[in-house]
């Protein structure tokens, strides 16, 4: 198999199993109230972190924010019973990666005897970090129909979605090796960037950009594909893109990227306000090709969108696996058995008629119709990496 290097960040995870009880007998002790309920991009304490998380419950979406130090975490996490894992786009789509047969070689920033546990033997890996660090998330995987009701606060979630609240502390510095490209970048076949949205320090940032451009400007034959992230700063963001996407051939992102981009609400289901949304950000950003992915289908609009469709597949097969079995995902025939599974109807809709009327500017494939109930969040963009590029070292 072709080699794939996965760059850059990575983190511990605390994947908290879900319990409406404990958040609600929080929300009395905190003493918070509905008119409270607001976007926190930097959590304090345990009650920030609350009023954080019921606001992304409360709207229904996925999301992510920042904690200043890993000791609100631990205390928070104490609530709940948990299971540690590893996290970031990288390594978790290493490891889907790796049970396909693929090889890939990822680049890491956290190192500790539980992260060094977690990876799998066949995958190589070079830390920019020698000492031993964290940077804990904490990963709420919040179901369809969780009942909050506390105080005068009172909701249901209408989807199933994940949130992540975390410590960033070394991927914020996000040290780059130079050993990484030198002994593997330069042997791979395609380069995924992902891991700066915690960088909050543009100078820094700015220097860590600069050292990457000037070692993807000496690469032949490789493609570039960039998957973006909730960003800490909107000037972090726009400054990765100045500085990279003259080199990235393939920009992906997720459904909630795609309406924050928008900063609007998009109808998933609705194939030309879809079309719309996507054509704008695709003359915005300026890049060879756009990817989105949702939980209903995944799209690539631009340059060799037809050629990429078996990475559209790959890409919804691995997350769908992912979203069927969660961490008992380990057999390539639990990949293959979802692949086979049929289009979900209201997606093959859509997709029929998205493909349509995009007259060949995209190529849009559904999603698959699965009857697990028991289902996990936690990972699936990442999983949708590692089956895209996979194909993708393919062609």
């Amino acid at each position: 198999m072709n080699n794939i290097a996965l760059g850059f960040g990575n983190n511990t995870d605390y994947e908290l199993v879900w319990n409406s009880e404990i958040i609600n007998e929080a929300i009395k002790e905190f003493n918070i109230h509905s008119e409270e309920l607001s976007l926190k991009t930097l959590v304090e304490n345990e009650r920030d972190l609350l009023i954080g998380l019921l606001y992304f419950l409360k709207n229904n979406c996925g999301g992510e924010c920042s904690v200043i130090n890993t000791k609100i975490l631990d205390n928070f996490a104490s609530r709940f019973k948990y299971n540690v894992t590893i996290g970031g786009t990288g390594p978790r789509a290493a490891i889907a990666m790796n049970i396909l047969g693929y090889n890939s070689f990822l680049h890491l920033v956290v190192m500790n005897d539980k992260i060094e546990k977690l990876i799998p033997s066949k995958i190589e890996y070079i830390c920019s970090n020698k000492e031993e660090n964290y940077d804990i998330h904490l990963i709420f995987q919040y179901p369809k129909n969780a009942i909050i009701k506390a105080n005068n606060i009172s909701f249901k979630t209408t989807r199933e979605n994940r949130i992540i609240i975390g410590n960033n502390d070394v991927n914020s510095i996000m040290n780059l090796s130079q050993d990484y490209f030198d002994k593997y970048v330069q042997n791979s076949k395609v380069l995924m960037i992902s891991g700066f949205n915690t960088m909050t320090d543009i100078n820094l940032l700015e220097k860590r950009l600069i050292f990457l451009a000037n070692n993807i400007k000496k690469l032949k034959d490789i493609t570039i594909f960039y998957e973006d992230a909730c960003f800490m700063s909107e000037e972090a963001n726009q400054l990765c893109k100045e500085v990279l996407f003259k080199y990235v051939d393939i920009f992906s992102f997720n459904e909630d990227e795609l309406k924050n981009y928008c900063n609007r609400n998009i109808d998933l289901l609705n194939a030309e306000e879809v079309l719309k949304a996507i054509k704008e950000l695709y003359n915005k950003f300026n890049v060879k090709t756009i990817v989105v992915h949702s939980k209903y289908w995944a799209i690539a609009y631009g340059l060799n969108n037809k050629e990429y469709a078996p990475c559209l597949k790959g890409g919804i097969t691995m997350a769908t696996t992912r979203f069927r079995f969660g961490d008992s995902f380990n057999k390539k025939e639990q990949y293959e058995e979802t692949y086979k599974l049929k289009n979900g109807s209201k997606e093959n809709i859509f997709s029929i008629e998205f493909n349509h009327i995009s007259k060949g500017d995209a190529t849009c494939i559904a999603s698959v119709e699965v009857s697990e109930k028991d289902v996990t969040t936690v990972g699936l963009g990442d999983s949708f990496v590692g089956g895209f590029v996979s194909k993708l070292s393919d062609l």
